[in-house]
């Protein structure tokens, strides 16, 4: 039965992996003005997890997603990693405590080649004062990576606007996992993808959570999607988490009902208020 409560202290069982803390916030608010979008979220990540995060628009999904980026200041709380406390105040900092966010638009650049955008800013040049791109070593350790992750890219001088939707979504987690992430965040990944691209994605993001261990937060608006790809459910409901629950212990059923009867009773108290 779906567990209406917070986050536990402790980590699920039957977890992938270990069950190390990577990723803890605790009692995190943010406000814009008058309006308040997150009003203490308490939220655990475990090593190896892939955690979904659910809600209707205007939960605050968003909104937590880029304080964890570094795009945004909580207003109070607290985010640690791996039992350290950290203050994020930029998408470089995020990065350098190995936390990156792959989002819907991808920022991949399409006229570029597939290694050129899986080393975009992280470029490998020759030694001396021109630094000129080593073409040939980013060729030859891209088709190695995509290779390792079990990617296929027939040909990674391919421009990237000419692959399909899951190829690009494979190459943006490609590039995010390369750089040594071992925490991601991913914005509707299995968005407008047929079922096809879908399994690219879902086998690409249980194998990385696997055999690399990396942990992540997917928002999706599609709980099958999330059935598909997750252990674990987090819901937010106006601005809280109000139900986290192991995939295996509920259904796609279960959730939807909870969901409608919450937010029932949610506009019911809006209009008795």
């Amino acid at each position: 039965m779906i567990n209406d409560a917070p986050a536990p202290a402790g980590p699920p069982e039957g977890l992938p992996g270990n069950s190390e803390v990577v990723l803890e916030v605790k009692g995190v608010t943010k406000s814009f003005g008058p309006l308040t979008v997150l009003r203490g979220i308490d939220l655990n990540l475990h090593s190896g997890e892939v955690l979904g995060l659910v809600g209707d628009n205007g939960a605050g999904k968003s909104t937590l997603v880029k304080i964890l980026s570094g795009l945004f200041p909580p207003d109070d709380g607290q985010v640690s990693i791996k039992g350290r406390e950290v203050r994020l105040h930029s998408v470089q900092d995020a990065s350098s405590h190995g936390i990156e966010t792959v989002y819907q638009d991808l920022a991949l650049i399409p006229q570029l080649p597939v290694f050129s955008n899986l080393f975009l800013n992280h470029e490998i040049t020759y030694a001396g004062p021109m630094r000129l791109l080593n073409k040939r070593k980013m060729r030859e350790l891209a088709k190695r990576y995509l290779d390792d992750i079990n990617v296929y890219i027939p040909n990674v001088d391919t421009e990237a606007g000419q692959l399909s939707g899951g190829q690009r979504q494979a190459i943006a987690v490609a590039r995010a996992t390369r750089a040594d992430a071992s925490i991601l965040l991913l914005d509707e990944p299995l968005a407008a993808m047929g079922a096809r691209e879908s399994r690219l994605i879902i086998d690409l993001v249980r194998g990385l959570a696997k055999s690399r261990m990396v942990s992540m937060i997917i928002i999706d608006h599609n709980f099958a999607h999330l059935f598909e790809l997750c252990d674990r459910v987090n819901v937010m409901q106006g601005g809280r988490i109000t139900i986290n629950q192991r995939t295996q212990d509920t259904s796609l059923e279960e959730l939807t009902e909870l969901m409608v009867s919450s937010y029932r009773s949610q506009l019911q108290q809006a209009l008795d208020s």
